[in-house]
This record gives C-alpha cells, structure tokens and sequence, in this order.
C-alpha cells in the first residue's frame, strides 16, 4: 500500500444519499463505529454528530495530512465522541477483537482491492465486529464517471457480495444511495 492512498483528498459525501447512508448504519446510541478509510473525516464528523456523545467514532486512514486535518476539525468542534489515528487497515485495524458494532467503509473498497488489501481490511472488519456487528460498505455504481474511478476498478453488487461473504458476513440488504452510489449492508455470523 502507498503512504497516499489512490483517492487521497477526495470525498464521495457530497453526493451521497446521507439519509440512506445514516439509515443503513442503524447506529444506536452507546454504540462504536469504525470509519475506514476515512480521509479527512466527512463521514466521521456527520455521523457523531448524529448519535450523540455516548457513541464512539473511530477513523482510520493511511493519509497522514487528512488524518491530521480531521484532528484538527475535531478539536474545531468540540467532537470529543471522534478520534483518528493513521492506521493501514490493510494489516491491521488499531482495535481490540469483537470491540466495534458498525464498520463503515465508504468508496474506498474499489481502491483497496486494486491495491491488493481488499483481503487484508475484510478480514480486519470481521476481527474487530462484535457478532453481529453490522458492515456498511458504501461504492460507485459501475458505470461510466465521473465521478469516481474508471469503471474498470469499480466493484458491482456482485463482486462486493463475493468478495465480502466468505469473510464470516451475511447480506442483508442492498439499496441506492444516491445517483451515482449503492450501499450494502453485511452482518457478521
């Protein structure tokens, strides 16, 4: 993996379907979520503010200048409920086993398995899920962009599936999120 991930500075949640995003996160008050992939926090920031102080947001990016911009942004905001920390989720997620209940991964899996990790962070996310722990992964439709990667690299619902289930999950669902993404939500066994 690159100290610079592909998409680095990019972020796909100005053209999300936040609600549905929230939605499928089903993120209970007291609950712990981890952000991979985070980049500079978007996602992270929005959903804390979302859940309420009790609740915990983890994200981890291997993009040491959004990570920092992220801290930055959390001192700005009084967001005591987020922390971030550089982390290459690829080897290993900075947390205890069966310690979160959500796992958020939001246009970042294509690029993950492009680089080879998409493996590596799958079985990460089943280590660190609590059982039944929830795993939303937000992707482009594969189509034609922008925006987005090429489409060649872009994952359809059914490589997402293949690639995911034999990790220990089970799908639950699949819907739009937006004009341009899905979402798809897998709970460990």
């Amino acid at each position: 993996m690159n100290d610079k991930p592909i998409a680095a500075g990019r972020s796909s949640f100005d053209f999300v379907d936040k609600e549905a995003v929230f939605s499928a996160l089903a993120l209970k008050e007291g609950e712990v979520l981890l952000d991979l992939a985070s980049g500079a926090g978007n996602y992270a920031l929005a959903i804390a503010r979302s859940v309420g102080r009790n609740s915990t947001v983890l994200a981890f990016d291997l993009w040491r200048e959004g990570i920092e911009e992220l801290k930055q942004r959390i001192d700005a905001r009084g967001a005591a409920n987020v922390s971030a920390e550089v982390a290459d989720v690829t080897k290993r997620i900075p947390v205890a086993d069966a310690s979160a209940d959500v796992c958020l991964i939001a246009t970042a899996l294509h690029d993950l398995v492009q680089e080879k990790g998409g493996e590596g962070v799958l079985n990460e996310i089943a280590r660190a899920l609590k059982p039944g722990g929830r795993l939303v992964v937000v992707e482009f439709r594969k189509i034609d962009g922008p925006p987005g990667p090429p489409k060649r690299i872009r994952l359809a619902q059914e490589e997402l599936e293949t690639l995911v289930l034999p990790h220990g999950f089970k799908k639950e669902r699949t819907a739009g999120a937006g004009e341009f993404f899905y979402l798809s939500v897998f709970r460990k066994k």
